[in-house]
């Protein structure tokens, strides 16, 4: 009887890492990369007109919503209802609005040619008091 004294062969554990999948993914995302930055930079710089809003009817709000003006002029004036104030003023005014159980909607009555760092400098004092309910008046075309 012959024996054969062959070592049997061990499975050795593969430790090179193929890495030629994960440059194809590398490049691969780079020239994705490449092609969407443009595109987001152009989006950015596109002149934009607003648009008027054209006439149409108006759903009815619940009778139980109180509504508080505030209009700011050409002049950058601005008004609490029908009453003129100044801006500390109107700080204090709107922080009573913003403490009550019920807030108000706010209504942003403001002059087309007035600076838009106004209407922001407004809308940031009715943030600040928890303001959040705001409607814009505009001027049917």
């Amino acid at each position: 009887m012959a024996r054969t004294f062959r070592r049997q062969r061990t499975a050795h554990p593969i430790s090179d890492l193929n890495l030629t999948n994960l440059i194809d993914l590398g490049f691969t995302l780079l020239i994705i990369f490449m092609i969407a930055t443009p595109l987001i930079q152009q989006e950015q710089t596109i002149p934009v007109n607003l648009p008027t809003e054209s006439k149409r009817g108006q759903p009815k709000a619940p009778s139980e919503t109180e509504f508080q003006p505030i209009s700011i002029d050409r002049n950058g004036k601005y008004y609490f209802g029908a009453k003129s104030v100044s801006f500390p003023e109107l700080e204090t005014l709107v922080a009573g609005l913003g403490s009550r159980k019920t807030q108000p909607v706010i209504r942003i009555r403001a002059d087309q040619s007035l600076q838009y760092q106004q209407v922001i400098r407004l809308m940031n004092l009715l943030m600040k008091n928890n303001l959040g309910k705001i409607t814009f008046d505009t001027q049917a075309d």
